[in-house]
C-alpha cells in the first residue's frame, strides 16, 4: 500500500453536528464543531408560530436542516443531529407539543428530521444518531460547555423569550426526567403574583414573566405598545408603566429562581432569551428577591446572563451530540 493512500484511510476527518433549535417563533439550524463554533454559513432561519400548519412547520424545519447540511467544509463529517425545542416533549418516543405551536401536539419531530437526513427517499443518505431533548436542556449544557456555567456543576439554565424554560445540571450530570421535562420552570407557581391565563393556570412562571405576558399586563395598566423591544425603550425612557412590569416579572422569576434553589442546591442559574435582554435591571429585581431569603444556602445562588447571546441555543442542541455522554441513557 502506497504511503499517499495510506494517509488518506487513516485521515481523521472534522466532526460537526447539525444543531437544530425549534422555538415557537423560529427554527433554526447550524453546524457546530466539537469546541462549540458555528461553522461559518452555516446558519439557517425559519419562522414557526402559532398559526403555522403541520405542512408550514414540516418545510420550515426541513429547509433549515438541509441549507445547514449543504454547507458542510471539504473534510469534515456530520456525526449526529441534536434537537432542542421548546417543551414538554416526550424523550423517549421523540415527541414534541411546544405549547406555543397548538398545531404540534406528540409531533413525531425526531422521526422526521431523521427521515430529512437519513438514506431513504429524499433524505440526504446519512447514517448518523438524532438526538431530541427540551431546548431548556440544551441550553444548560450549552452555558456549561462553553458558557457563563463552565466550572460549575449544579446549574439551572432558563431562556425568557416567547416563553419560558429550562434544564437542570446537577452534580454534573444533565437531568431530564423520565419524560425529558425536568427543569420546565415556566409552568412552576410563584404564589400570589397572577398572570393570564396560560393553559389553564393563571399562576404558572410564563403566565406572568414571559416577554408577550409581561407586555400583556403593562398594557393592562395602560401601556400603549405591544412589545418586549417597545416595553424596553419605554422602561429606559423612564415610563413608570413599564418599570412596574419589569419589577413585578423580576421578583416572580426570582422566586421561582428561590425555589428551584432550596430543592436542588444550585450554585448558578444562567438566564437567556430575547426578552431576559430587556434592561440589566430585570436581573437586579431577580436578585433582591434571593437576597431576602431566609436560608443562606439560597442566597448563596448567583444569577447571571448567558455568555452566548443568540448562539446558545444552538451550541445547546450540538451539545447534545458533542457532549453526549453527560446525558443519561
Amino acid at each position: 500500500m502506497s504511503i499517499r493512500l495510506l494517509v488518506y484511510r487513516c485521515r481523521v476527518l472534522t466532526p460537526l453536528a447539525l444543531a437544530v433549535d425549534f422555538g415557537g417563533t423560529k427554527v433554526e439550524a447550524a453546524l457546530v464543531d466539537s469546541d462549540g463554533r458555528l461553522v461559518p454559513d452555516s446558519r439557517h432561519r425559519r419562522p414557526t408560530g402559532r398559526t403555522a400548519s403541520v405542512a408550514d412547520l414540516e418545510s420550515s424545519v426541513g429547509d433549515v436542516v438541509r441549507a445547514a447540511a449543504s454547507a458542510l467544509p471539504e473534510g469534515a463529517e456530520i456525526v449526529g443531529v441534536g434537537i432542542g425545542c421548546a417543551g414538554p416533549i416526550d424523550r423517549r418516543r421523540g415527541l414534541v407539543s411546544p405549547l406555543n405551536v397548538p398545531d404540534w401536539r406528540d409531533y413525531p419531530l425526531r422521526d422526521f428530521i431523521a427521515s430529512v437526513v437519513g438514506a431513504g427517499e429524499g433524505g440526504l443518505g446519512l447514517d448518523i444518531p438524532v438526538t431530541l431533548e427540551m431546548d431548556g436542556v440544551a441550553i444548560t449544557m450549552a452555558e456549561h460547555w462553553v458558557g457563563a456555567a463552565q466550572g460549575v456543576d449544579n446549574v439551572m439554565g432558563m431562556v425568557i423569550s416567547t416563553g419560558i424554560g429550562g434544564g437542570l445540571i446537577v452534580d454534573g450530570r444533565v437531568i431530564t426526567g423520565p419524560t425529558g421535562n425536568a427543569g420546565h420552570i415556566g409552568h412552576v407557581e410563584v404564589g400570589d403574583i397572577v398572570g393570564e391565563d396560560t393553559f389553564g393556570n393563571a399562576s404558572a412562571l410564563e403566565a406572568m414573566a414571559s416577554g408577550p405576558h409581561t407586555v400583556a399586563w403593562a398594557r393592562t395598566q395602560g401601556f400603549a405598545g405591544t412589545t418586549g423591544e417597545e416595553l424596553a425603550a419605554a422602561y429606559a425612557a423612564g415610563d413608570p408603566i413599564a418599570r412596574d412590569a419589569i419589577a413585578r416579572t423580576g421578583q416572580a422569576v426570582g422566586r421561582a429562581i428561590a425555589s428551584a434553589t432550596a430543592l436542588l442546591d444550585l450554585e448558578l442559574v444562567a438566564i437567556g432569551g430575547g426578552f431576559s435582554h430587556s434592561t440589566p435591571d430585570l436581573f437586579d429585581r431577580m436578585r433582591e428577591v434571593i437576597d431576602h431569603h431566609y436560608f443562606p444556602f439560597v442566597r448563596k445562588v448567583r444569577i447571571v446572563p448567558s455568555a452566548l447571546s443568540s448562539e446558545g441555543p444552538l451550541i445547546g442542541a450540538a451539545a447534545l451530540i458533542h457532549r453526549a455522554t453527560l446525558l443519561p441513557a
